[in-house]
């Protein structure tokens, strides 16, 4: 008895330290954005809407999903239907984008360390309400501070805001289908 406990105190850091490995190896990095990746809820091309966008990393799934929107990302980790075995969620850090219709292909924050901007008059790609991601605390006040809006983080962004069926700018929410651009107040001052 002694010998296997004295066997076990010895395997048991191998085994922890696997574990860790594992866990940290489980963490995928952004990919970049390419023609080919689709929205999950609009199904269009990603690339041919301006504003941010977002994919996420599911352990049960073979492939990122795509979001033509930051909001139909934050939407994705909220619905429930929608897979919960998040393993990453990565959208465009706007305060590294060349401008609003180049949010850029490689410029990703991980959502849950960003700071967002909701209740801006900037609207979406599709014309709807978005959730501006920035890493940058700085960057969100000038945006905000040009643009209007609040900055919360990835927990405090409301519910109600990222669900909404619609708005003013004519949006439809994660799985409807999407209604004509709004406004054309899409462009970063």
């Amino acid at each position: 008895m002694r010998r296997v406990a004295i066997a076990w105190a010895l395997l048991l850091p191998f085994a922890l330290a696997a574990c860790n490995e594992k866990q940290t190896a489980k963490i995928p990095p952004p990919h970049q954005m390419t023609a080919e990746d689709i929205g999950h809820y609009c199904g269009m091309n990603v690339l041919e809407h301006p504003g941010p966008k977002g994919h996420i990393f599911a352990a049960s799934l073979i492939q990122p999903v795509w979001f033509s929107s930051a909001r139909d990302t934050l939407a994705f980790t909220m619905l429930p239907d929608e897979p919960k075995d998040i393993q990453a969620i990565y959208v465009s850090d706007m305060g590294k984008a060349a401008n609003w219709d180049a949010p850029g292909s490689d410029n990703w924050v991980e959502a849950r360390k960003a700071l967002f901007v909701i209740e801006s008059r900037v609207k979406s790609g599709m014309g709807g309400d978005e959730a501006v991601p920035f890493s940058d605390r700085a960057a969100a006040e000038k945006f905000a501070g040009e643009n209007g809006g609040r900055i919360v983080g990835f927990d405090e962004v409301p519910r109600d805001y990222v669900l909404a069926s619609a708005n003013a700018g004519g949006g439809a929410g994660p799985g409807e289908a999407e209604g004509p651009p709004g406004d054309g107040s899409r462009r970063m001052p």
